[in-house]
Formats: C-alpha cells, sequence, structure tokens
C-alpha cells in the first residue's frame, strides 16, 4: 500500500467535559504507539466542513467520539458503514455532530467515500460542565476503547508498534494548551471558575 488509506478521527470538544472523549483518544494512541504511514491521526474537534478532504482520502475511517447512546454511562457501542451516520445524527449533542453527519453526505455525494467506516461511541455523563474533563466513567472507558480502535485497525492491516517513550504533549495532534496534562493543570477548580457560560448572562431567579 501507498499513500494514506486509513484514517483515524477524534472528533468532540474537550472544552465540554465528555464531549473531548473522542479527542482525548487520538491523542492518547498517538502519544503510545507509532503507526506506518499509510495510518493518518487527526484531532478533528469540531471543525465540521473541514474534515471533508479528511474522509475523502480515506479507503477505511475509524472515528472515536461521545455518542448519546441513551445507554448507561462509559458505555461502548460500536457501530459499522451505514449505520454511522445515522446515529450520528439520532441523538445530536453538540453542532459538531450534525457538522460531520454533513461530511458524510458530502462525501458520499462526490463519490469519495471511505471502503469502511468505524465509529467507537462512549456514552457521555456529564457535557454542561465548560472548562471541565473526562468524568471518571468515560476517562475509564478509554482502554478498551483504544483496545478495540487498536483491533480494527489490526483487521484493515494496520500494526501499531508501541512506543518505548510516549511522545511529549507538544507533538500531540491537539494544541499543546489543550493537551490533556496542560488542560488539567491549567483548569481551575469549579468553585473558581463558572462551568455553565458566563455567568453575567445566565438566567437567575427573581430576588425577594
Amino acid at each position: 500500500m501507498t499513500g494514506r488509506t486509513t484514517t483515524v478521527l477524534g472528533i468532540g470538544n474537550v472544552l465540554w467535559a465528555d464531549e473531548g472523549f473522542g479527542v482525548r483518544c487520538v491523542e492518547s494512541l498517538q502519544q503510545r504507539w507509532d503507526f506506518a504511514p499509510e495510518v493518518g491521526l487527526i484531532d478533528g474537534g469540531t471543525q465540521g466542513l473541514y474534515l471533508i478532504q479528511h474522509v475523502q482520502s480515506a479507503r477505511q475511517l475509524l472515528i472515536f467520539d461521545a455518542i448519546d447512546y441513551g445507554l448507561p454511562p462509559g458505555t461502548l457501542k460500536v457501530v459499522d458503514d451505514d449505520e454511522v451516520p445515522r446515529f450520528l445524527g439520532a441523538r445530536k449533542m453538540s453542532l459538531h455532530q450534525t457538522g460531520f453527519q454533513e461530511v458524510l453526505m458530502l462525501a458520499q455525494l462526490t463519490g469519495h467515500y471511505p471502503q469502511r467506516i468505524r465509529l467507537i461511541g462512549c456514552q457521555p455523563e456529564e457535557l454542561e460542565d465548560y472548562g471541565g474533563s473526562l468524568r471518571p466513567v468515560v476517562r475509564a472507558a478509554m482502554a478498551p476503547a483504544l483496545e478495540l480502535g487498536l483491533q480494527t485497525l489490526r483487521d484493515w492491516g494496520h500494526v501499531a508498534l508501541a512506543r518505548a517513550t510516549p511522545l511529549a504533549e507538544d507533538d500531540a495532534v491537539t494544541v499543546p494548551t489543550l493537551a490533556l496534562g496542560a488542560y488539567e493543570a491549567g483548569r481551575p477548580p469549579a468553585e473558581q471558575a463558572c462551568r455553565v457560560g458566563d455567568e453575567r448572562f445566565l438566567a437567575r431567579a427573581p430576588t425577594r
């Protein structure tokens, strides 16, 4: 095989607690494992239609994301191929899922659509926590999610080699200031920072 044949894409917003699950999975994969050039790891964030080129150029597409399946928090569910757009659109949690559903539709319309797609989704526990991080039950789901991802890549013909020394956070797919370690170190506690939005504009109960 020559050129990139498989794209591993983490989507979501790391600033909204469990919404960052997908991005954190791809970040961890890159830090701990080394892949051949035909495998590309992408922090898709909330880029929406800007991800179209990555989808169009992939023969196989592996997606990590937080998905509202209506299951207990931390539950993983694997969805394949034609079912992926349906699950992304069934219970939209944020605009990034609407945007990525449109990316898949556009890729299909242009005739440049992956031969295989797999979505590894995790049921979130908390999303309304601006500046928060993954909840423990969702963070614990990362290890089995990564193993599912590695097994998927093996099934698709890609062997990952464990790094003797994990990559530094500055070398991760995420922006250095949003890498998990830096993000946790610089995040103020909830009692010092409003986690649900700008408190000047939040609805308040009338005072008596």
